[in-house]
Formats: structure tokens, sequence, C-alpha cells
């Protein structure tokens, strides 16, 4: 969902059985809606293809399901999913941009946000307004990554920033304060008087193919720096190349295919009933 980046859901969904699963376990730990009187109402605030927002039609058949991004290509990905869903309710989907979102207090009974708001800065300054658009006992739950001290990331900002690409490439990654740790989610949505489920996990990934890890990360981490070298093609195979050597050495593969690890945060707060 980020403004300096252009988005390839084909790439991003090459890897989606293993992208789901951090949002199913999310998923997993939130709480039930309050009980209204009407259809829920939801909020998936950086929805991409729309693959994993559907999920959320099955947990509440009823509910009016909204995914929200700024990525046109995604958007469009997802749009084949839209319309009536089999329980009653409804599933769409619109633009939105996650750093500028302010939706009218009392407006939803869950904002969920998987693996976006590490793309936007200052992200937790959004907090306030987002716990206050949630209807009293509803939930926000996010989920990011919490590996941008990784060899994949710090590879990835190493060459970037190196003599040969810093001049085109060398203000355009996150850094490892993109996102903040468990703890300090908790105390910031906390402080908003939130009861809060944080915690993280390290997935082991087990991955197959060729240059696996190379592979996964053009869907996502990559996007900013395939966007800055889009219109040179030498360049942009010139960095695959050299970037793909630097994961072969770090993430080697094994006779069961590559392994990833790769952690991630949690956190569900649910707003009180008053």
């Amino acid at each position: 969902m980020s403004a300096a980046a252009t988005w390839d859901p084909h790439q991003y969904l090459r890897h989606a059985d293993h992208r789901s699963r951090p949002f199913a376990d999310l998923l997993a730990r939130v709480p039930e809606l309050p009980a209204s009187g009407r259809p829920p109402r939801i909020a998936d605030l950086g929805c991409g293809p729309g693959n994993v927002t559907r999920l959320l039609t099955a947990r509440w058949p009823t509910a009016h399901v909204t995914g929200f991004d700024n990525s046109a290509a995604m958007l469009a990905r997802a749009a084949e999913l839209a319309g009536p869903t089999e329980g009653g309710g409804r599933l769409d989907f619109e633009w939105t941009d996650a750093a500028a979102w302010t939706p009218a207090p009392g407006t939803y009974d869950l904002i969920l946000s998987n693996a976006t708001l590490q793309w936007v800065p200052g992200h937790t300054a959004s907090f306030p307004a987002w716990i206050e658009a949630l209807t009293p006992g509803g939930t926000f739950a996010f989920q990011v990554p919490g590996n941008f001290d990784a060899p994949s990331h710090v590879l990835m900002r190493d060459l970037a920033a190196s003599p040969r690409w810093r001049d085109r490439l060398g203000d355009v990654l996150r850094h490892a304060d993109a996102v903040l740790s468990p703890g300090a989610y908790l105390a910031r949505l906390a402080d908003l008087g939130c009861e809060v489920d944080a915690w993280e996990t390290t997935y082991q990934h087990l991955l197959a193919g060729e240059d696996p890890v190379l592979d996964w990360v053009k869907g996502t981490g990559l996007r900013p720096v395939l966007t800055a070298l889009s219109d040179d093609a030498a360049a942009t195979e010139k960095f695959l190349k050299e970037y793909g050597t630097l994961l072969r050495e770090a993430y080697p593969p094994t006779p069961h295919g590559t392994v990833f690890p790769f952690r991630r945060v949690f956190a569900v707060a649910r707003r009180g009933d008053r």
C-alpha cells in the first residue's frame, strides 16, 4: 500500500499460502464482535488483491466488509471478488491512502490491517482516530513484518546504499524502525484505553524453486527498488543478479528446500464497551 512502490498482484500471490498464514493467525485471536442488532461493518486496511479479505466473510457471513488499498493494480485484482456474499453480507473494495484514512467515529466493528502498516511512516499517530472509529467493544487488529534486521532486508539496504547504486536507490527503502516491538504497540494501544493482546512469531517458511527468497521479496519488500529502476531494464537485471547472489549465500538451499525465517509482530486491541 506504499505510494512509493508499484505493485504486481501476480508476483505477490506466488507465495499466497505462506503470506496468508499470519492473517489466519491474527484472525484467530480477534474476539467476537459487539452485538449491535445490525450486520457487522469491517474494514481491511491494505487489502492487496483481496485473497485474504474474503476470509473475513467466512467468519462473519452477514458482514459488510470493505477492503481498502492505494494500488490500482491490487484493487483491480480484488474487484473480481466483490459483490454479495453467501451469508447475506457484502464484500467491496475502495481506494484509500492508509496514511490519511480517518473514518467517522463509530463506523466499524472491526478494523484489520495485514502486512501494511510497515509502509506507513508514523502509523501509530493514526491509532487514536482508528480506535475512535470503532463501535464500543470493537476491535483493531494488525500484523506487520518484524524482519527488517534479517539478512534479506539488511543485504537489500546495504546493496542499495553501495557506491554503485546509492545515487538511484539510497533513500527508497524502509529501515529497521519501520515497525515497533510488540511491547511498544501494547503500550500505545493500552494508553488509548484498549484491552491489548500483542505478540510475535517467527515463521520458518520452507520455499521451493530457484532463488525462492528473491522471488518472495520481489513481491513485497523489493517493490520500491523495482519501481525506482523500472525505466532501466539493464539496471534492474544487474541489481537482481547481485542481490540474488547475496541471498543464495545467506539462505542456502537444503535437501528439503530453502528455509526462510520470517518474524512478524501482532496486536489485537479491543475498545472498551463505553
